[in-house]
């Protein structure tokens, strides 16, 4: 397998994810400074609290992608090791984050960092795991959120990307995987809209879904498809 990686792109939001958060941390202890030296400023006081926990969070988002080892690039390219190479994995090449093209298909991969049991339930994704889980969303992990949002963000730009750069070919609809990287993740998701798998499983499932009927590139797709991401990471 290849893979294709921007890493500037990487380097940037990673340095981003360091000043944001430094930011916050230093708003939060201003808040606090406040709070005692100068009680009376109450507004100011939570003015900074409140802008230094909004930061952090932001550093928290950043951090957990493009700084935190394995990042969930790193974590993608080992997991999907061994695959041959007429598939290519791209990572933050536009316009979707983590991408992966062979013969079989097309992969939209939604990779996600959370630890304990991961449930699809009612319509929504949700995370458990008692107090310590409860501190992590607030103070060092982001939330699941919703994939299934994020999901059709990236499909509807990928398709609007092959529309508008090789009009030429119709390209079948992509495969959507949200995947959890966290070796602790334990998935409970059999009713979710996409297939929703732990990273030792995600192998298991391109290559099933590689042998599927429909969704396949041809040679000529395949060929134009790299042509042009790779010339979108040389700009």
């Amino acid at each position: 397998m290849r893979i294709v990686t921007n890493e500037r792109h990487i380097r940037k939001f990673a340095r981003t994810g360091q000043i944001t958060s430094l930011a916050g941390l230093l708003l939060l202890v201003a808040g606090l400074v406040i709070s005692f030296v100068r009680p009376e400023q109450v507004a100011l006081s939570l003015a900074a609290l409140l802008l230094g926990f909004v930061l952090s969070q932001v550093g928290i988002f950043f951090g957990n992608r493009y700084a935190r080892s394995p990042r969930g690039d790193q974590a993608l390219n080992l997991a999907l090791k061994g695959i041959d190479r007429e598939h290519t994995l791209y990572h933050y090449i536009a316009p979707t984050g983590h991408f992966l093209a062979g013969p079989g298909g097309m992969w939209i991969l939604i990779p996600k960092p959370q630890r304990g049991r991961i449930v699809y339930e009612r319509g929504r994704w949700r995370q458990r795991g008692g107090i310590f889980l409860s501190y992590l969303k607030i103070f060092a992990q982001e939330g699941i959120g919703r994939p299934d949002l994020e999901i059709g963000g990236e499909i509807d730009a990928l398709k609007k990307f092959l529309k508008k750069e090789i009009p030429d070919h119709e390209f079948p609809d992509p495969n959507p995987v949200l995947v959890f990287t966290n070796e602790r993740a334990e998935i409970d998701a059999g009713g979710a809209p996409v297939p929703t798998v732990p990273i030792a499983n995600l192998k298991d499932l391109i290559r099933k879904q590689s042998k599927e009927k429909g969704g396949k590139l041809t040679p000529e797709q395949l060929e134009a498809l790299t042509g042009v991401l790779e010339a979108n990471i040389s700009e």
